[in-house]
């Protein structure tokens, strides 16, 4: 598995490579993690770690490229990859994001080892929001080009959800037969099922809950915003921030918009996350657009929480089913979906229920893993096979 990333760590890309590799290593397999030089959890015993030399200097947790990443960590990350390679018998190469695709290349130019191409997410999309000092059309070009050409780089490539999947179909680089989709799983059983979406939190008040990153992307301004509008109608609600990230770059438009003193920002210790999800009364996600399934979302459901979505980064969610979904940017209408659920107590218990029931379905890590190890040996055996 190549994580160009930090490892473990608390939020979509780290948490789908640890599940993964922990879920290949119960059905014992040998599985090595290359990483970065930093992560915020204790590795599970039956991985193999490989990390790059420290970096004392960087410890960055927020997602997304920089440009330390990019001329540094991850040719560093490349050296480490290729020692491994050499010196342990390695099957197959498990490259996630386009940051380990290009790592991965690199480090097995003139090898035999297949190489699959996990994407989590398309970077047409995503590179826009983050901040590398260039125009949002030219972050757009580079990341469509990536989109389209880089992905070929691999033996196989495996996406988070059909959206991904049919996206690069329709670029027509990429036959059928090359792209498989491999879902994010959750631990339901890690959620308390069944608590009360009519009840209030323990101060008093009833919650909304937003659990994740803050960057860019994550649509915290719309949040906030929204969060005006519930608060015009009922003064009596509050928002939990439960983030690794500071919310420092939030506080002048909290007090332009004056929801400063509805707002509480909790540090996300993650053996806490259930609780803080079952003692609250809604929980939202504001990301208007998305190709994957956020796992904030997937652990919303999972704790049954009632959710509001906008309907962008909320793939495979139905409204008034398994959620409430809105709109991308209709800010109004997210407002009108949390006043709804915090007060229609009956409405909001049936779509936590439904919610969970739909990931304990669909979204199992040994379910993603059956799926990721039969690819595994596909390619194993393609590749044999000529020779």
């Amino acid at each position: 598995m190549v994580a160009a990333c930090p490892y473990p760590a608390r939020r979509g890309t780290p948490i789908r490579i640890q599940r993964l590799a922990e879920a290949m290593a119960a059905r014992g397999h040998r599985v090595h993690v290359v990483a970065y030089h930093y992560g915020t959890d204790e590795v599970a015993p039956s991985l193999s770690v490989h990390r790059i030399p420290a970096i004392r200097a960087y410890r960055h947790l927020a997602p997304g490229p920089t440009y330390v990443k990019l001329a540094l960590l991850d040719p560093l990350l490349s050296v480490k990859l290729r020692q491994v390679l050499r010196r342990h018998a390695i099957d197959v190469i498990h490259a996630h994001h386009f940051e380990g695709l290009l790592v991965a290349a690199a480090a097995r130019l003139r090898s035999r080892i297949p190489l699959i191409f996990d994407v989590h997410t398309l970077l047409t999309s995503e590179l826009p929001f983050y901040r590398l000092g260039l125009p949002s059309s030219v972050k757009r070009f580079i990341g469509a080009g990536f989109d389209r050409h880089l992905p070929g780089l691999a033996d196989h490539v495996v996406t988070v959800t059909e959206r991904i999947r049919a996206r690069l179909l329709d670029m027509g680089k990429l036959p059928a037969s090359r792209v498989s989709v491999v879902g994010n799983g959750v631990e339901s059983q890690l959620f308390s099922a069944g608590s009360d979406t009519g009840v209030k939190s323990a101060n008093g008040h009833p919650t909304l809950i937003f659990t994740g990153n803050l960057a860019p992307y994550q649509g915290i301004d719309l949040m906030l915003r929204a969060l005006r509008k519930v608060l015009n109608r009922r003064s009596d609600v509050r928002l939990k921030i439960v983030t690794q990230s500071s919310f420092s770059g939030y506080d002048a438009l909290a007090r332009e918009l004056g929801v400063a003193g509805a707002i509480e920002v909790v540090p996300a210790v993650l053996e806490e996350i259930p609780g803080l999800l079952a003692a609250a009364t809604v929980a939202v996600n504001p990301r208007t657009d998305c190709d994957e399934i956020p796992v904030k979302l997937l652990n919303y459901m999972a704790a049954e929480k009632p959710v509001v979505s906008f309907a962008g980064s909320a793939p495979g969610v139905h409204h008034r089913q398994t959620g409430w979904l809105v709109p991308d940017g209709d800010v109004d209408g997210f407002a009108e979906g949390a006043l709804t659920l915090l007060g229609n107590s009956e409405l909001a218990s049936a779509l936590g229920r439904n919610a969970r029931r739909l990931v304990q379905d669909q979204h199992d890590w040994n379910r993603s893993a059956d799926l990721a190890e039969t690819i595994y040996r596909a390619v194993v055996r393609e590749r044999a096979s000529r020779g």
